[in-house]
Formats: C-alpha cells, structure tokens, sequence
C-alpha cells in the first residue's frame, strides 16, 4: 500500500469509530422522548384514576385524553393491568413527597407526627374534588385478588408502616405515655382521615376538616406526656385539653 494509501486509510477511520456514538446517542435521545411521553401519559392517566377511579382507567380513553393512538399507549405499559399498577405506584412516589419527606425535616416524637397527620390532612382536604386513590381503590380492589390489588395494598401498608415507625419514635422519645398502643393509635388516625374524605366530599360537610383536627388532637393529649405538648404546639391552641376531652 502507498504512503497516500495509508494515510486515505487511516483518515477514513474516524468517522467509523464516530458512528457507534452516533448511535448512542440517538438511542439516548429516543429513550429520553419515550420517557417524556410516559409521563404525559401518566399524568393523564392520574386525573382519570382520581375521578373515574382505578376501574375507570383504560387504554381507549388515555388515547382519547393525551391525543395519542391507542397502539402508543399500549406500547408504554402492555396492559391495562400493568397501567393501573404503574398509576398507583406514580400516586403513592408523589404521596411521599409531598406528605412523607418533608414531615422527617422535624424532630423525632409528637412534633414528627403532627407534622405527617398535618400533611395528610391537607392533601385530603385538596383531594375532596378529585377523589383519593388510596381510598377509592380499597373500595374498588377490597374483595378483588390479583396484581393490582396487591399493589395497592402494599402502598398503603409502606404509609401505615410509616405512621407507625412515627407513633413508636415518639413512645421512644418520651412524649407520648408507654402504655400507648401504636396500632390502636394508627388505627384511630387513619380512622379520622376517612371520616374526614367522607364528610368533605360525600356529605360536603365544611365543618370536617376542623373535627379531623381535634380528634387527632384529643387522641395525643389523651397519651402526651408533659414533656411531649411542650415539644409540640396544639393544633387548636384556644381549646383546653380539659376542653377536648
């Protein structure tokens, strides 16, 4: 081979080496605009779930909302199954930001918990026009097996988990009393937060809100120690523990 020979040779070998980055970057480029369509579907596929319920959601009518065929929705999740699923996982990521982390940005004990049912509240206390999937999907999937009720009942047993954690902290921590049963107290937490979607958004009772409020509040002073309401401020500071009771 001639001395020009190589160097056409060699000179041809870049743009060769260059085209596996090519490449990759292309097939980055095209996973990036798949992820972006999937969560517009996603978030389609939210509002739905919130109004409509979990039952309410399918291919058809994501295809109706986002514009899209329904060959392309499909091709995001295969089955209406794995959507649903996709939508309570997507539901419950957004619960914990919003309600769980930032909650752990307070003291361990009474001022943690207030903090987590506070958050909890007003997020139901927005949801009263859009509907809680928590909540709407345990009435829908209660006596239906399978996947997606698996699902969600694994979401809501990680938050009750959670809640609890936070209830034997504060035992721990000496604010509320040692004979406190953190399930008992969990359990009437929880309770509080039902009747508050009942009576907000079936009833449209404008008084729910305020009775979630003191409910939880009559339940902690009915455990706080002293220790405990000077680390935390009552929620209703107007109203006497003597009052509430």
């Amino acid at each position: 081979m001639s001395a020009s020979g190589a160097i056409n040779s060699k000179s041809a070998q870049p743009p060769q080496a260059e085209q596996p980055r090519a490449l990759s970057r292309e097939t980055s480029r095209g996973q990036q605009k798949g992820q972006q369509t999937r969560a517009v579907i996603l978030e389609a596929a939210l509002g739905l779930a919130s109004h409509m319920g979990l039952e309410g959601l399918s291919i058809g009518a994501l295809a109706d909302v986002t514009g899209m065929s329904k060959s392309g929705v499909f091709a995001h999740f295969g089955s209406r199954e794995e959507l649903q699923i996709s939508v309570i996982r997507e539901y419950h990521a957004r619960f914990e930001e919003e309600v769980f982390y930032p909650a752990l940005t307070e003291e361990r004990g009474l001022p943690r918990l207030r903090e987590l049912f506070e958050r909890w509240v007003k997020r139901v206390s927005v949801e009263v026009d859009s509907g809680c999937i928590y909540i709407s999907g345990a009435v829908e999937f209660d006596d239906r097996p399978g996947p997606v009720r698996d699902a969600l009942a694994s979401m809501v047993q990680t938050w009750h988990s959670a809640l609890e954690r936070a209830i034997r902290l504060a035992i721990d921590e000496g604010h509320l009393a040692p004979d406190a049963d953190p399930m008992q107290m969990l359990f009437e937490v929880h309770g509080f937060i039902l009747a508050l979607h009942h009576d907000a958004r079936f009833m449209r009772n404008p008084g729910a809100l305020d009775r979630a409020r003191k409910g939880f509040e009559r339940l902690v002073q009915h455990f706080a120690t002293p220790a405990g309401l000077a680390s935390s401020p009552n929620l209703f500071p107007s109203t006497s523990a003597g009052a509430l009771r």
